[in-house]
């Protein structure tokens, strides 16, 4: 069995202002080409296939298009939700549509469902909000790591029923892996990270969410996003995965996608970047450029894009002067959300900060917000049976 592990394609998502739907639309035209040239028996995409839970309709098209023509090269498609997509909308019509070779799994109905390949029983896990599914899952504690080993007890029941090979899509934070600046925070009370340990004895899970390539354990792997994000992302390869199932053996390879154009990271002072040409090879690239010059040169912006015409982004952190004061905005960024809250009533109060009751309280409050506004949306919401209208 040859499978092609990917995820976080986030159809629809833009960078820096500039739309990445032409290159997303090249790399699923690129898995296609894989598909029919490694005679891929089945393509697992690990969640986030949308950026938004209420994608346009030339997103949409997009998905369809290539949906059809993945099955259409020879391969079933077996598809999972993530945080960002509406679980409601991407699985309309599964029923239908597995009968065509695409499998959706968006419900906490479908854990423990496999899709059948052969001997290979794949266990597509969609993103699972704790605080909306631990009850229906009859989980210890409303954490990541607790919805999720109570899902892989129903992925092991199934396994030592069935027996053969079992593989396990998740889209989660598993421990050990590497973040970015582009995925959405999914902490529930600071807390969001799963042990790897969670997922033993599988023969090899697919995760997604994180947008680097990366091995967490020998058969734990992240496939990574077919496009860059974020400029914390230049160093990425970005592709997906080659997971061959024979014998007793699982082979990975690694496949590249195609890049459209690149991303640079360039540092030093107006003068220093506009004449070094060590920089030549940054300039058909996307830029985001730091100036340490000691005054913020006139027209930076303009004069860069004269050598570097695709800079997206431009900073100041002059060098060999004082560094005034962070605004508030860049002197919160790395703070939980319960944090600034408590540093908001220390500000208001005049030093008496939160005490560990009112912080609970904070706490609880940030979690219902943020519960409250991806039910709203619909964003990555699997959800419990008797919510989603299952008999």
């Amino acid at each position: 069995m040859r499978l092609l592990h990917t995820s976080d394609w986030h159809l629809g998502r833009a960078f820096h202002g500039v739309g990445l739907l032409g290159a997303q639309a090249a790399h699923l035209d690129h898995l296609v080409e894989v598909v029919r040239s490694e005679a891929v028996d089945a393509v697992l995409v690990s969640g986030d296939v949308y950026d938004r839970a209420m994608p346009a309709p030339d997103t949409v098209a997009l998905l369809s298009q290539t949906l059809e023509r993945l099955v259409d090269a020879g391969a079933q498609v077996v598809v999972s939700s993530g945080n960002h997509d509406s679980a409601t909308r991407l699985g309309f019509a599964s029923g239908l549509l597995e009968r065509s070779g695409v499998h959706l799994r968006t419900s906490v109905a479908d854990v423990g469902r496999p899709v059948v390949l052969g001997d290979v029983a794949v266990h597509p896990l969609p993103y699972l909000e704790p605080s909306l599914v631990a009850d229906d899952l009859g989980a210890t504690e409303r954490t990541h790591a607790s919805v999720l080993r109570a899902a892989m007890q129903r992925v092991r029941a199934d396994a030592a029923t069935r027996g053969g090979r079992t593989v396990v899509m998740a889209h989660a934070f598993v421990s050990g892996g590497v973040t970015s600046d582009s995925e959405r925070d999914i902490s529930v009370g600071g807390v969001s990270a799963v042990p790897v340990e969670v997922f033993e004895g599988v023969d090899y899970t697919a995760l997604g969410h994180l947008h680097g390539r990366q091995v967490v354990a020998e058969h734990v792997r992240y496939s990574g996003s077919p496009v860059a994000m974020s400029f914390s992302e230049w160093r990425h390869r970005k592709g997906g995965l080659l997971v061959d199932l024979g014998g007793s053996q699982v082979v990975v390879e690694e496949v590249d996608a195609p890049v459209g154009r690149r991303l640079a990271v360039l540092r030093g002072s107006l003068d220093e970047l506009l004449a070094d040409p060590r920089h030549a090879d940054a300039e058909d690239a996307w830029c985001q450029v730091t100036l340490t010059d000691p005054s913020r040169p006139l027209g930076a912006m303009e004069r860069l894009r004269r050598r570097f015409p695709h800079t997206l982004e431009l900073r100041f952190e002059p060098e060999g002067v004082a560094v005034p004061l962070r605004p508030y905005a860049a002197r919160v960024r790395a703070e939980s959300p319960v944090d600034v809250c408590c540093d908001f009533l220390d500000h208001v109060r005049a030093g008496q900060g939160a005490d560990a009751d009112e912080r609970v309280l904070l706490a609880e409050a940030v979690e219902a917000s943020r519960v409250a506004r991806g039910l709203a949306d619909d964003e990555g919401v699997a959800r419990p049976v008797h919510e989603a209208g299952v008999a």
